[in-house]
């Protein structure tokens, strides 16, 4: 069940690619993100009332604790460190092919990686090291096959929003390990929480860096925008039930779950009709197998 559950995980995350993609077409980035993390945090409230009320038992996985006030502000922090990755993303998913994006994003586990090895002095062994090694020779490769579309990763400021948000991306992810096994943190409550300060966050940042351009950077509703923070929330609930899963092996979820990039890549050639796909697709297979190898190290 737990294998069904990561791999459901998976193609939510790909179409979540996919809405974000679309609903930034023509479109102003930060109300859409404001939009889309207002959506999250509704879809996260009945959740924490019905955890107040009782009406959820507290050994449930959707059950969602109560933390102190410290914890409340190390959350606030998550929440600046996730905006500020998302906000780098979105500008390069609004002007960068889905299919380049996708790729890059997939490199996350290698940055996470190397932060671990710096802040927590992990020693990665062997086979970890031939994993970073073959994710970033085709990483590497991929740039070449962005060429042939008129990319230049060195000089694209595009593409290197990606790569910055995909970098802050993995300080949230080395965040969380700190929250979780250093404080001890629940997973849902970090997951309501952090959603609701989000929103506050990011409504005066509409004010002071969107409101004053709104006239030359427009907002188009869409009906995929607050579909972007209902899928991603379903994605976090899908992974949250594989971990708590009887018999589940966090070792082999992470690795299905990243394959969002391969379902992302295949629904950005079928829905918006992106070109190069196979050199694109051959380096992401690389990068993929690259990121099995480091966690089939980490085993």
């Amino acid at each position: 069940m737990w294998i069904v559950l990561a791999l459901l995980s998976a193609f939510s995350l790909g179409i979540y690619d996919v809405l974000r993609k679309y609903s930034l077409k023509s479109n102003a980035v930060l109300p859409v993100l404001l939009c889309s993390t207002i959506a999250s945090s509704i879809m996260m409230l009945p959740l924490l009332i019905a955890s107040r009320i009782g009406s959820i038992d507290n050994t449930s996985w959707l059950y969602i604790p109560e933390i102190s006030g410290e914890m409340h502000l190390l959350l606030i922090c998550k929440a600046c460190i996730v905006l500020g990755s998302w906000i780098f993303v979105y500008y390069g998913l609004k002007h960068l092919p889905l299919s380049i994006v996708s790729p890059i994003r997939a490199t996350a586990p290698i940055w996470t990686l190397i932060g671990a090895l710096i802040i927590f002095a992990e020693r990665p062994n062997m086979i970890q090291w031939i994993g970073l090694v073959v994710t970033l020779a085709f990483f590497f490769l991929f740039s070449f096959a962005g060429k042939r579309e008129g990319i230049n990763f060195k000089a694209n400021k595009w593409v290197w929003f990606v790569i910055i948000g995909t970098l802050i991306g993995s300080c949230s992810a080395l965040f969380d390990k700190y929250l979780i096994n250093s404080v001890g943190m629940p997973r849902m409550s970090i997951l309501c929480y952090y959603s609701f300060y989000q929103v506050l966050i990011n409504i005066p940042l509409l004010f002071i860096l969107w409101f004053p351009v709104r006239q030359t950077e427009s907002f188009n509703w869409k009906w995929t925008i607050p579909m972007i923070g209902i899928v991603i929330i379903i994605a976090d609930f899908l992974y949250y039930g594989a971990l708590d899963a009887e018999g589940s092996m966090i070792s082999l979820i992470s690795p299905l779950r990243r394959s969002n990039a391969l379902v992302a890549f295949i629904l950005a050639a079928l829905i918006f009709k992106e070109r190069n796909m196979l050199r694109k697709g051959l380096c992401l297979i690389g990068i993929l197998t690259g990121i099995a190898i480091i966690v089939w190290g980490s085993i």
